[in-house]
């Protein structure tokens, strides 16, 4: 009998099944892991690591004392399931057993994935550090969706390694159950690792932050000094503005040149002064 399905034959199926099965499903009480005497229903969204797409495919596995059962609402997961059945075939495989390879080779290179993202992540530090600006902002934006499916990916796996290493129905023998418990361990530290990287993430974010801070302030340091070099000349300009009779320096042959040279003194001795208090 064919082991991985569409979740649209799901209803054919039902004579190898037990007869809760459908009805729990139709409820709509399918989340993780559920463990009933004598089956347990697995059902979680799978998230390949390897591709650029992110969708998820949806899974459904269903385990009794006699047969295990893959069923896959999308086309891309369906076509993984049934490589890695077909692989797992080669091999003298109890049902429980082929359970436990199966979750083994759908987290096979999950690890090389979170540590090339680690080094992206560590390589993009670098570069927001050197020049923060709008690319920064969206590639950080978009590792942090990542971690953040990365994240619910391996929480709903850890939930259903535990239930299946509790072993509440009996269903699976002690030595794979103990599979399953160092599978969660494993799973564990995918966890912790993403977690970690989440962390790279936000502090990065902090100093992409406190670099835009800097230039901000950098930027306002100029036009402060601006600010401050022209604002003589405007009261200079207001002086000579008004035209009354009685100033001087409007009849004065050497008024004009005076002025500027006033006005160049000024902006010489201020722009002295700022640079000898470091502002430029």
């Amino acid at each position: 009998m064919e082991t991985v399905l569409p979740l649209a034959r799901l209803e054919e199926m039902q004579a190898y099944m037990d007869p809760r099965v459908l009805r729990h499903i139709h409820e709509g009480q399918s989340e993780a892991f559920e463990g009933f005497e004598g089956f347990d229903l697995i059902a979680f969204d799978w998230y390949d690591v390897r591709s650029d797409r992110t969708e998820d495919a949806r899974f459904l596995l269903y385990l009794d004392r006699e047969r295990l059962l893959c069923f896959c609402g999308e086309e891309r997961g369906l076509t993984r399931a049934r490589e890695i059945f077909a692989a797992l075939e080669e091999e003298p495989l109890s049902r429980e057993q082929l359970l436990h390879r199966f979750f083994v080779r759908l987290l096979m290179g999950d690890m090389d994935h979170l540590d090339a993202l680690e080094g992206e992540i560590a390589d993009g530090e670098d570069a927001v550090l050197a020049r923060p600006d709008g690319d920064c902002l969206a590639q950080i934006a978009a590792w942090r969706r990542e971690l953040l499916r990365l994240r619910r990916y391996y929480e709903q796996l850890d939930s259903i390694f535990r239930e299946l290493a509790d072993n509440e129905n009996s269903l699976l023998s002690q030595e794979t159950a103990r599979r399953f418990s160092n599978l969660g361990n494993r799973t564990e530290r995918y966890l912790n690792t993403v977690q970690d990287l989440r962390e790279s993430v936000a502090h990065l974010r902090e100093a992409y932050q406190s670099q835009l801070s800097i230039r901000q302030n950098d930027l306002m340091k100029v036009f402060t000094v601006v600010t401050a070099v022209f604002l003589p000349l405007t009261l200079l300009t207001g002086w000579y503005g008004m035209n009354f009779a009685a100033m001087p320096e409007l009849q004065w042959r050497y008024g004009y040149p005076a002025v500027i040279g006033l006005s160049a003194v000024i902006v010489g001795a201020l722009l002295w002064w700022f640079k000898r208090k470091k502002w430029l």
